[in-house]
Formats: structure tokens, C-alpha cells, sequence
């Protein structure tokens, strides 16, 4: 069975020696010392590899179960998201007016990197639910932040978010489900939708769904839309159950992966529901769930990955095959360990760089939600708003590979379910696809937010390169081994905007075409970045002579190869996408 260990270290080196969080002026970071982080990281660290991680194969094997209206989740779920919500672990950047504990989002954002690597179905339960808590404190009304967030928070009620129906999936603006109004504030609510991650479960008292509707009369299209919040069971004023609503499920989805989660068809037959937001701007409110789903879909390529590696690890030092090309390195042994083979090295390698760089691109971009929710800081918000397709996109797609790549360690062995390599890659291919697939998240970057607000904050991570660049290329070492590959892969980065702002607006199809290689240019750019910002704290440490001299070598180590061998990808990218469309659109349909 695979195991799973909390990368507590390499997170307060992050949280500490490269973002520096204590010292950044947003509110609230005052109190993120290392010893009040290290804490909390280090007991949701027991609960990942303790609780969560032994329930992983578990949720595997044995799924969920619909039995005469109700889903049953895998035996042990419900225990630990009962541990997991009497630990305040379901609030911890939440509203404390509403019961959460008002920490920042970059350390709820580590904690949920550890329960996702540990158990992603589990961990999905809450996420969903934190989603939904993040739309109605933004959009609701006193009286309904009153009436669903405190039990919301503590995941006494749990929550979702209806999109999707069965001819419609990007395109909502086909949606059909109707929300009638009632006259009193009401409105009925009819229709199906499909593929909604814990729709229907055993684990808490209510469901509170957040459900796109169109009300009859409105606005043609995706103008039309509203948002609603309807609940498994209504609930009276005074916030006691009631009566079940008007919504069921109606069958739950056979998955690749995540069997842990329920992924339901959800039916709504005239159910009382609540409008969220203003009538006909409903994707606006959705997209406050949206984006943070996207971060974390995200952050579950990365967490899956992890989980991968250590795993692919502990199995290269321990399998012996074959003998090093150099000599024997276990001549007592009749073979030596695979991780004496290079091409080994180079898998672990890429694994490697991979989770950790990762992982620093994800906190990172946290500590932007935080400056944009805690400071109000519109350049913080437009920063991360430009991220967060590369973000998902991405990390997603390589979180993907590297499973794969841990699985390909394991020869055979690999793909017999008993080791839990096959369970990692298939719950980790399913993140590029939902909260919008990575095409659709390469398109949004290239089509939308490059572009937005005039530009600015896609010039603004440009200067940003620049600037820190020009600031750190005085250390021969560091320039040559990050500085220079960095401003290399930047002005890539830069030449493909110029060459969509140059060729898209004459045929929109060169700029469409090369959106996919554009976000993974924009991603490796990124990773390329974080690694030479942790090169740098890495090299800091190690000339105070303090902490853990070994570990900061090997990060210096890890970020060579990952400049050396991962970010001259953004060469490839860049002439495919100069290429422009004539290739990609030659064939007519017929011919495919």
C-alpha cells in the first residue's frame, strides 16, 4: 500500500526563506512566524499520513454506493471527515464572524496540499464546500451569510456547485434548468444536472447546492444566467432542518478515478431555492467558485504528483535491478538499487523538480489571493487572475506526466493495483479535465486575460521577470545557472505575446492555436522563476551556516536540473506556436 509524508520542511522553506510571509505587509501575515506555521503544518501532516492517506486505496476499491436515494461514501470516510471537522481543519481561512479560524489562504492552501496528496476524493468533500462557503460570503445577503456560512464552515452542511447539464458543458449559455419566481423571494427550481462532485453523500446533515438556473424572461445566452442556492433540506429561520427539498440524485457517475468522491446527475423537480447575487449575473457569482476551484484542481496535479514521487522513490532504493554502467555500487547484493541507473535519476529527477517548483508557483500564488482579498489590491487580483488558467492548466497537465513517470518506475509493478501508482495517475488525469478543461483554460489565457485591463498585468509579470533578473545577476553562480536560462525563457514568453498581437487580430486562429504551448511556455516561465527564487533563499542559508545544509544543496541541485533540462521546453513551445494555424486548420473536417 502506498504511503504518504507531509512535506512540512520544504514548505516553511518556502512559507519563511522565499516568500517571507511574516514580513509581507498584508494583513494577518504578521502571525505566520515559523514556529506558529510549522505547528499547524505539522499536525495536519499527522492527519494526512495517518487518517487520509490509509482511506486512499480504500476509496479506490470500494467507491460510493447508491442505495434507495442515498450515497454511501467508503467505509472509514465518514470517521475522519468527522476528526477532520471537530479539528477546525474545514474553517481555517474562513470568516471568524461565521466560525472559521481567519488565517491566510497560503497556509490553508499547505494544509490542503497535504490532505489532496494524502486522499483527493476525501479532500474533495470539504474543498467543494469551501467554494461554495467563498461565493455566498461574497455575494449573499446578511441574512443568508447568517443562515448557511457557520455551518458551512464547520462542514455540519456541506456544499457544491451545479454547472454543468448534458448538452452543456463550456457553453452554459445552453443551459435549460429553469429557476421560476414564486413572488414571495422564492423560486422553483427544475432541470438536471450532471457530473456534480459530491452531489449526494452520508457524511453531513445538509447539502447546500449552488445551482445555475436561467429565469424565464431573461436574457438569451450566458446573460441569462442566475445563481441560486437550493438545499437538500430547507431550512426554517431560525436555521433548523426542515422538510427534504425537491432535488435528488439521480445515479452516480463509474469514474477512472476518484471513486472516493461521489459524482452524481442531480435532478431538480421544482426545489426551493434562494437567488444569490443579482438576477441574470450568475456567472459572476460563479466565478468566485470557479477561480478558487481552479486553484485547487490545480493544486491537486502538484499534490498528486508528490504523493507519486515519494512513493516512485522509496521503490527505486529499494528494488534491485541490474548493476550501475560505472560498477557495482551494492556488491554484496546480486543486483543494485534502480536509482543507481540514470534514467531513472532522470524520471525522480522530473518528478522532482516538478513538485517542488510546483509547489512554490501555488503558494505563491495564494499569498496573491491574500493581497487581493485582504488588501483589496487590484494588481494582486489581476496578477493572479492571469495565473490561474497557467495555474490549472498546467500544473495539471504535468502533475498528469509525472505520475506516469512514477508509475514507469515501478516496471510491472507499476500498473497491479496493489501498489496504488495506477490510483494516483488516474485521479490525477481527471483534474486537466473538470473546473474547465485545460483547453479551455489555455484559451481563456490567450483569448481573455492576456489582454485584460488593457494588458497590464501581463506586462507587469514581464517587468517583474526583468527587474528581478536585473536585481540577482551580480552572483555569477546564480546567473549562470538561473538568471541567464531565465531571461531566456522570458523573452520566449514574450516573443509568442508579441507574435499572437501581431498575427491574431488578422486570423484569430493563429492566436487559438498556439494557446495550449502558450500556457505551458507561460508555465514553465513561471516554475523557471520559483526556482530561481529558491536558488537564491537556498544559497542565503547556506552562507549563514545555519539549518539543514544538505537539503539546501539539494534544492540548488534540483533547480539546476530543472533549468538545465525542463525550462528549454519553452524553445519547443514557442516554435510551434510562430508556426501559426495553416497546419493545424488544413484538413477539412471530412478528412479527419
Amino acid at each position: 500500500m502506498p504511503s504518504y509524508t507531509a512535506p512540512v520542511k520544504d514548505m516553511q522553506f518556502l512559507l519563511h526563506d522565499v516568500l517571507k510571509v511574516s514580513t509581507r505587509d498584508i494583513p494577518g501575515y504578521s502571525d505566520l512566524d515559523d514556529g506558529f506555521t510549522v505547528a499547524i503544518l505539522e499536525e495536519s501532516g499527522k492527519i494526512a499520513s495517518e487518517v487520509l492517506a490509509p482511506l486512499n486505496p480504500v476509496g479506490d476499491q470500494q467507491g460510493c454506493r447508491l442505495e434507495n436515494g442515498v450515497v454511501y461514501t467508503p467505509d472509514g470516510f465518514k470517521a475522519a471527515f468527522d476528526q477532520v471537522r471537530e479539528g477546525g481543519w474545514t474553517g481555517l481561512d474562513c470568516d471568524p464572524e461565521y466560525g472559521g479560524q481567519g488565517m491566510p489562504y497560503v497556509l490553508a492552501t499547505a494544509v490542503g496540499e497535504m490532505f489532496t496528496g494524502a486522499n483527493m476524493a476525501f479532500t474533495m468533500y470539504q474543498g467543494l464546500t469551501h467554494g461554495a462557503y467563498s461565493a455566498i460570503h461574497a455575494h449573499g445577503t446578511d441574512a443568508q451569510k447568517a443562515k448557511w456560512l457557520p455551518k458551512m464552515v464547520s462542514c455540519d452542511w456541506t456544499g457544491t456547485m451545479n454547472l454543468t447539464e448534458p448538452h452543456c458543458g463550456t457553453d452554459l449559455g445552453l443551459m435549460r434548468t429553469k429557476a421560476e419566481p414564486q413572488g414571495d423571494g422564492t423560486y422553483k427550481i427544475t432541470g438536471q444536472k450532471i457530473f456534480i462532485s459530491a452531489g449526494e453523500h452520508d457524511m453531513s446533515e445538509n447539502i447546500v447546492h449552488l445551482v445555475l438556473a436561467k429565469i424565464p424572461g431573461g436574457p438569451e445566452g450566458i446573460k441569462g444566467v442566475s445563481l441560486f442556492i437550493v438545499p437538500k433540506f430547507l431550512v426554517d429561520d431560525d436555521g433548523n432542518i426542515g422538510a427534504r427539498n425537491g432535488v435528488a440524485v439521480g445515479n452516480i457517475e463509474e469514474k477512472m478515478g476518484i471513486h472516493g468522491n461521489a459524482t452524481c446527475v442531480m435532478n431538480y423537480d421544482g426545489a426551493e431555492g434562494y437567488l444569490l447575487g443579482e438576477e441574470h449575473k450568475g456567472m459572476r457569482a460563479m466565478f468566485t467558485m470557479m477561480n478558487e476551484a481552479r486553484l485547487g484542481v490545480g493544486m491537486q496535479g502538484l499534490a498528486v504528483a508528490e504523493a507519486a514521487y515519494q512513493n516512485a522513490v522509496d521503490y527505486a532504493k529499494d528494488r534491485l535491478q541490474g548493476r550501475a554502467i560505472t560498477g557495482a555500487e551494492n556488491p554484496d547484493g546480486p543486483a543494485d538499487p534502480l536509482i543507481v541507473h540514470p534514467d531513472i535519476r532522470r524520471s525522480l529527477m522530473d518528478q522532482k523538480s516538478f513538485a517542488e517548483g510546483g509547489r512554490a508557483f501555488t503558494l505563491w500564488g495564494a499569498t496573491m489571493i491574500d493581497e487581493a482579498v485582504r488588501k483589496d489590491d487590484h494588481a494582486a487580483e489581476g496578477m493572479i487572475s492571469l495565473l490561474t488558467p497557467v495555474l490549472k492548466g498546467f500544473l495539471t497537465d504535468e502533475g498528469f506526466d509525472m505520475t506516469v513517470l512514477a508509475q514507469q518506475v515501478y516496471g510491472g509493478h507499476g500498473y497491479i493495483e496493489e501498489h496504488g501508482m495506477s490510483q494516483f495517475a488516474r485521479d490525477a488525469r481527471i483534474a486537466m479535465i473538470y473546473e474547465g478543461a485545460n483547453g479551455v483554460q489555455a484559451l481563456d489565457l490567450v483569448g481573455r486575460k492576456l489582454a485584460a485591463d488593457g494588458g497590464k498585468p501581463a506586462m507587469a509579470f514581464f517587468e517583474m521577470v526583468k527587474s528581478f533578473c536585473k536585481e540577482n545577476g551580480g552572483d555569477e553562480e546564480i546567473a549562470t545557472g538561473f538568471i541567464e536560462p531565465l531571461k531566456t525563457a522570458s523573452k520566449h514568453l514574450q516573443d509568442a505575446a508579441m507574435f499572437f498581437m501581431q498575427n491574431g487580430m488578422k486570423n484569430p486562429n493563429h492566436a487559438l492555436a498556439g494557446s495550449y504551448d502558450f500556457m505551458h511556455l507561460f508555465g514553465h516561465v513561471c516554475l523557471g522563476l520559483m526556482w530561481s527564487k529558491m536558488a537564491i533563499a537556498a544559497k542565503a542559508k547556506l552562507a549563514e551556516g545555519t539549518g539543514d545544509a544538505e537539503f539546501y544543496q539539494s534544492k540548488i541541485a534540483t533547480g539546476r536540473y530543472y533549468m538545465a533540462r525542463r525550462l528549454p521546453a519553452t524553445s519547443m513551445h514557442l516554435a510551434r506556436i510562430t508556426s501559426g494555424a495553416d497546419t493545424v486548420m488544413a484538413l477539412d473536417a471530412a478528412n479527419f
